[in-house]
């Protein structure tokens, strides 16, 4: 059973899969501060919740962008499940060419889309990434991975305002009920809502022109669903799609 972890700056997911397919997968907020030891006891209680045995783990693959969590998740791995992590960095077999300026650059979790998108949906194909960053990820007809976009998410956006107004609230972060807001939060909920779907719109339709072809769109992250919904520029909506390409880069690395 591969345990599969995926550490970003907002959330961390972790994933249990066996041959057939994942069993179990969760989403917990990024904690900085957590030692290896909390980190097991955590792990240890989702499996018992789900009724799995985490002695029946044979491996582990781990991507982080938060470089001061790595070593601590890795230990966690090395103490209390006995096993070296596989760390996915530009070093290691990725299945995918990277053909950027300075591919020491990209983000682990960047790697992990290119290869889950080119293994179920072929290049062209843009990746958008609703995470702390939304990221947009190009594969090319070959699916080589070359470049992206990179944007304030949504999350960012919205507790700019708050923070940096002295009377903008905190608001759900929905569709308002049209583009002309009647209210305050209808207003930021038009502009950030609606806003975003214009920013995946303008750069889907930008980068799959440079791509050129019949392009592929996929989602991920926390609110790909509600945006997807939103505009037909996204075509399919992949929640598992990052922690697919982390199995898959485990396995080419066996």
């Amino acid at each position: 059973m591969l345990l599969a972890i995926n550490v970003n700056n907002t959330n961390t997911s972790f994933g249990l899969h066996r041959e057939g397919g994942w069993i179990a997968h969760w989403r917990i907020a990024t904690d900085r501060s957590k030692q290896p030891d909390e980190l097991a006891m955590l792990l240890r209680s989702l499996c018992d919740y789900a009724r799995l045995s985490w002695s029946e783990v044979s491996g582990v693959a781990l991507s982080s962008v938060v470089p001061p969590l790595t070593p601590v998740f890795a230990e966690m791995s090395r103490r209390y499940l006995g096993h070296e992590p596989l760390v996915v960095s530009n070093t290691i077999r990725t299945g995918v060419r990277i053909l950027i300026d300075y591919p020491a650059e990209i983000g682990a979790d960047r790697i992990l889309n290119a290869l889950g998108a080119k293994t179920a949906y072929g290049g062209p194909c843009i990746v958008v990434d609703f995470g702390t960053a939304t990221t947009f990820d190009a594969l090319s007809a070959e699916g080589d991975y070359v470049g992206g976009a990179i944007a304030p998410g949504l999350g960012i956006a919205a507790e700019a305002l708050f923070a940096r107004t002295a009377k903008l609230p905190r608001i759900e972060l929905t569709a308002p009920p049209a583009a002309i807001g009647k209210n305050t939060v209808h207003a930021m909920q038009s502009g950030l809502v609606l806003g975003y779907v214009g920013l995946i719109e303008t750069l889907v339709g930008r980068i799959g022109a440079e791509l050129g072809g019949q392009v592929k769109v996929v989602a991920t992250g926390g609110m790909a669903h509600i945006l997807a919904e939103m505009t037909p520029a996204i075509q399919t909506v992949d929640p598992m799609i990052t922690l697919e390409g982390l199995r898959l880069i485990y396995h080419l690395n066996r």
